[in-house]
């Protein structure tokens, strides 16, 4: 299982062998270095953690944990598969990882922290049709309608309304790396992923 932490750069196209035009989303991956090794018998679980871009003045926790390598801002946990433990378990705390660590052509999962769009209404956050636009209908077409009814008399907790739209985890599947960048630690990605330019992005094999 190959795994990195990258930064979203944004989206341009490249063209195929063959004329054709892919649409691709240009990642900055890596480097990232290995910051500890989760172990059952001290943490309960098997676990990766890496690290990933330079912070200037890290917290007094996070200095102390990473005492001996240098300052990492990001931190995050992969956990290896059934099927690759015995690779992951063959790092060690310090280790440097890659895009070499992928090739063209491989399918990968991206997760990241989607666009916050702010606070919406019903139409654009839930797909509403809206109220219709004739027969007596006066400034209520992006209104949502009913949202209660006689029993229980209260908002059924769930209910479509407007609110808070984006800014929330998300993981893209099934995306195929078109193009390595090895010298830039660049990798093009067909396709959107989640987020906005600079947004941190979690790549991982499947």
């Amino acid at each position: 299982m190959a795994f990195i932490l990258g930064k979203k750069i944004g989206m341009t196209r490249i063209f195929s062998e063959d004329g054709k035009v892919i649409p691709v989303t240009v990642v900055e991956a890596g480097p990232i270095t290995v910051a500890q090794i989760r172990t059952e018998e001290k943490d309960g679980y098997k676990a990766v953690q890496v690290g990933y871009g330079k912070e200037k003045k890290p917290n007094k926790p996070k200095a102390g944990h990473l005492k001996d390598l240098e300052s990492l801002k990001y931190l995050k946990e992969f956990k290896p598969k059934a099927d690759s433990r015995e690779q992951e378990v063959a790092l060690a705390r310090g280790d440097k990882l890659d895009v070499s660590a992928f090739n063209t052509g491989d399918i990968v999962k991206i997760s990241g922290i989607t666009k916050g769009k702010g606070f919406q209404g019903v139409v654009k956050r839930h797909g509403f049709h809206g109220m219709p636009a004739s027969h007596g209908h006066h400034h209520v077409l992006r209104h949502g309608g009913s949202i209660g009814q006689r029993f229980p008399q209260h908002t059924l907790k769930g209910m479509r309304m407007a609110g808070r739209m984006g800014g929330e985890r998300q993981t893209t599947r099934g995306l195929e790396i078109v193009s390595i960048d090895k010298e830039n630690n660049l990798i093009m990605i067909k396709g959107a992923v989640p987020g906005r330019k600079g947004t941190l992005l979690e790549i991982v094999s499947m």
